[in-house]
């Protein structure tokens, strides 16, 4: 029996639709990345004879029991708007290809808009043996309980779904859903029932070691830190909004969040993490993998690529990729493993809040 998403007239949903194709417009067109994502202050420790020959180094991971070419995910992006769904085709295609995982876009407005599912179930289509996760907003989860998060996975086929936190971006924006309550209880639910395993992502503000130490007691698999550092959705929100109030509101609170570097030194040891927010080139995931992340991932340099077409997507990830590599042949390491032993140098602000917090390396 196929699934019911909604109803297509809804018009809830065609607010939905029109704000996805706001976002990509924005992310593509304007500045809106935030600024220190952490990684400035880490140096990986370069080895002058690394004893380890390039071609034999091995990027090879397995995460959530899912084999990996390279620790690296294209991050939820987008979907729900039929122009979007050309976005997430070459996405998928360079994924399967090249042997990494992607995420999709906020699954609200296909759940609500049935004649917008294509644009999520394409990658699924593109991508047939991938690492997939769907993705679903806390405010819905809350409201309307698993069965959303089973329909969000349903749709694409998913190896796991990210619960995303944008309480920033909510606040933000003038049509936000700002009610917590009951999220913890919710992702509790969620994990005990849902069949694939559960990740929790912020999208730009950050998480922390306690707040990840509660999402393990819920349950949840992995976190996705979503640090401040890479996109500011209070940033891209500030282009969409047309009262004075609002937009400076939007701008004070651009740089608003942790660090994601922070993130990574507080959430590595209480459940696998995501670096995501700012990971911008093969040296910030090695850098993240050091400090203890399991995996990164990165949005915004794949979202243009992917306008244009599979191959320029392909030349992102490989960029990506060789420069992981370049990084692990000069710091001596043949192996994933390996790196996250490596002797790092850290300084400044990343320092700093490690002593604040009581953390070592």
């Amino acid at each position: 029996m196929e699934p019911s998403y909604g109803n297509p007239s809804n018009a809830t949903g065609e607010r939905v639709k029109s704000r996805k194709l706001d976002h990509v417009r924005i992310c593509i067109e304007e500045d809106v990345e935030s600024s220190y994502t952490g990684f400035e202050d880490v140096m990986l420790i370069h080895r002058s004879l690394p004893e380890v020959d390039l071609d034999e180094v091995d990027t090879s991971v397995t995460f959530l029991d899912h084999g990996f070419s390279a620790p690296l995910l294209i991050a939820s992006m987008t979907g729900g708007h039929p122009e979007t769904k050309v976005i997430n085709a070459n996405l998928a295609e360079a994924a399967e290809m090249l042997g990494i995982g992607m995420g999709v876009g906020s699954q609200r407005a296909a759940i609500e808009d049935e004649s917008v599912v294509d644009t999520f179930s394409v990658v699924r289509d593109k991508a047939p043996n991938a690492f997939i996760y769907a993705n679903i907003g806390i405010p819905q989860l809350i409201e309307k309980g698993v069965e959303i998060a089973e329909k969000a996975i349903e749709m694409i086929d998913a190896d796991a779904i990210a619960i995303h936190l944008n309480f920033l971006q909510e606040a933000i924006q003038p049509e936000g859903e700002t009610k917590a309550k009951g999220a913890l209880k919710a992702i509790e639910e969620a994990s005990k029932e849902l069949k694939v395993p559960v990740i929790v992502k912020e999208t730009g503000a950050g998480i922390t070691g306690d707040m990840a130490a509660k999402l393990k007691e819920c349950g949840v698999d992995a976190v996705d830190v979503g640090g401040k550092g890479g996109t500011s959705w209070s940033g891209v929100e500030v282009y969409r909004l047309n009262d004075e109030v609002s937009k400076n509101i939007g701008k004070d609170f651009w740089n608003w969040g942790i660090p994601t570097a922070f993130c990574v030194v507080e959430t590595r040891r209480i459940l696998p993490t995501i670096a995501t927010g700012g990971i911008r080139n093969g040296i910030d995931v090695a850098k993240s993998l050091a400090l203890g992340a399991s995996m990164a991932s990165s949005a915004l340099p794949f979202l243009h690529p992917a306008t244009v077409s599979v191959d320029e997507v392909v030349k992102t990830i490989n960029y990506f990729i060789r420069g992981l590599k370049t990084a692990m042949f000069l710091t001596g390491c043949s192996r994933i493993d390996e790196l996250k032993d490596v002797e790092v140098f850290i300084t400044g602000k990343l320092k700093e809040w490690m002593q604040f917090r009581g953390l070592s390396r």
